[in-house]
């Protein structure tokens, strides 16, 4: 998308891609191909922002959708003015406009009196975010450069209040329409110098130079980030686990690159100071606390694994916008004699699955006193949240939450090695203290975000059956060979423990 001289335009990605980086917008300008495709999860999240654009549609019965793609945009800017010009129309979707060498498409123009519009900007957010307000800013430049007169500027963004009932969405109450016109006004004086900045970023014939760190994720993971960082050191001080921007920086004036250079007088915290010792001399570190740290979590124990799911569109009634609904457990257990089984439950998704969800594990787990071990605090506040849905079995899950020992802080506390890379990730943690634990087989499904959203196609009908079946098996699969992982990390800790105390491993 560029023009006679070679200069690509401004789209409104771009611009507040310009706005996060100069270097991210003339990467995503001018070498496309350098970007780390997005992962799948992240591609679920896009298609459900657009589900909710398309959803707020019908707020504006009677408006008519700009049809015409991306790169038709002359075709699409014509269409879009026999549109305007039609005065029976109440609003327009998709509508084309460019002015200032901006191209940008509106979610909605809502025709007002007086010959008048409103800029609707539609996010599957639940609330007004900084970027939002560049977002219509640029879109409200655009219009009135391009002759329209915007005395209303408006986000209609997701009501997380919202309780879904028996017949359906109710469209009016699920988004709230929140107006931005005074705010928007007095960003609109800053456009014009901002517009020639990112232009000039756009004339370079040359990536800026400009270098990573912490604005590479803010307000959005950066796609180059992977090209951007890939000829820095393993060791770079940015991966240090917790490490503020603030003391990033410093490090950075002084020089300092790689974990293992951060001097002895620089403040860090405990498990700081072990990264950073792992990284000078190779070796694991492994704290004489361990041992004590795993008493009393067995075996005999139980490992347990939960994957939810939480549509921006309410699929089951009573439940409400981006809430987490859980849909599987997967659940090991080691006896004292050391023998392995395993047990599961997948919900088909037709009904709200939490109550079979909670009838199944409890079942499960009913009234054994062995430990249950997990690997964060996720299944804690499922269990809580189940509670309060399936009441009835309120007392069976405040039973298996009172058995939850978690394995994460065990390991922040007490052991790092450099396979780590900084992350205390299960999927990082697991693999490089016991090896024979992998998930690159995983294809299909291989991280929790991709999980939710498989189940969420599943629920959708977005799937046919011979899909739906393929999903299924590699649910169950992924949920395994997370509670599996927990059993050989635990065996890990294990024998690392006992060797540090100079015993036997268990």
């Amino acid at each position: 998308m560029t023009d006679r001289d070679g200069q690509a335009h401004l789209t409104k990605s771009r611009y507040l891609a310009g706005r996060q980086c100069p270097k991210r917008l003339w990467l995503t300008s001018y070498a496309r191909e350098l970007a780390t495709a997005p992962e799948e999860f992240l591609e679920a999240l896009f298609e459900a922002g657009t589900d909710v654009g398309f959803a707020a549609h019908r707020l504006f019965p009677g408006g008519v959708l700009v049809e015409e793609r991306p790169w038709e945009h002359a075709q699409a800017v014509v269409r879009t003015r026999e549109l305007m010009r039609n005065p029976d129309l109440p609003a327009i979707f998709e509508g084309a406009f460019e002015w200032e060498r901006i191209r940008i498409r509106v979610d909605v123009l809502e025709r007002l009196p007086d010959g008048a519009w409103g800029l609707r900007e539609v996010k599957a957010a639940t609330g007004v975010k900084e970027v939002h307000l560049d977002d219509v800013a640029v879109q409200q430049f655009v219009l009135e450069g391009s002759g329209l007169r915007i005395p209303s500027v408006e986000l209609l963004h997701v009501n997380r209040d919202y309780v879904l009932g028996e017949d359906g969405i109710d469209w009016p109450a699920f988004f709230v329409r929140a107006d931005l016109t005074s705010v928007c006004a007095a960003r609109l004086a800053e456009l014009p110098r901002l517009v020639e900045a990112l232009h000039n970023v756009l004339g370079e014939p040359a990536t800026p130079d400009v270098l990573p760190d912490h604005h590479c994720f803010s307000p959005y993971t950066c796609e180059f980030w992977e090209h951007c960082t890939r000829e820095l050191p393993e060791d770079w001080v940015f991966h240090l686990p917790g490490l503020s921007p603030d003391r990033f920086q410093a490090l950075r004036c002084q020089g300092i690159e790689r974990i293992s250079e951060v001097p002895e007088t620089f403040p860090l915290s405990a498990t700081q100071g072990r990264v950073r010792e792992v990284h000078r001399t190779g070796r694991p570190c492994i704290s004489s606390g361990l041992a004590f740290a795993l008493v009393g979590l067995g075996p005999p124990a139980y490992y347990l694994d939960f994957e939810a799911m939480n549509p921006v569109l309410p699929v089951y009634p009573g439940t409400r916008p981006y809430q987490m609904i859980p849909f599987q457990w997967s659940l090991h257990h080691v006896g004292a004699d050391g023998e392995l089984t395993h047990a599961e439950f997948l919900a088909n998704g037709r009904t709200d699955p939490r109550p079979s969800f909670a009838a199944s594990l409890v079942d499960a787990l009913n009234g054994g006193p062995e430990p249950i071990l997990v690997y964060s605090a996720f299944e804690r506040t499922q269990l809580r949240a189940l509670a309060d849905a399936c009441p009835e079995l309120a007392g069976g899950l405040g039973a298996i939450q009172a058995r939850l020992r978690d394995l994460l802080p065990v390991v922040r506390r007490n052991i790092y090695a450099p396979a780590f890379r900084g992350s205390f990730s299960l999927k990082d943690v697991a693999p490089a203290l016991a090896p024979q634990v992998t998930f690159d087989d995983l294809e299909e499904i291989a991280e929790g975000g991709v999980a939710a959203a498989a189940m969420v196609r599943i629920v959708g009908g977005a799937v046919d059956p011979g899909e739906e079946e393929r999903l299924r098996k590699a649910l169950l699969a992924y949920c395994k060979r997370d509670t599996f992982a927990l059993v050989e990390l635990h065996r890990a800790l294990s024998a690392h423990g006992a060797q540090r105390r100079g015993g036997a491993a268990p």
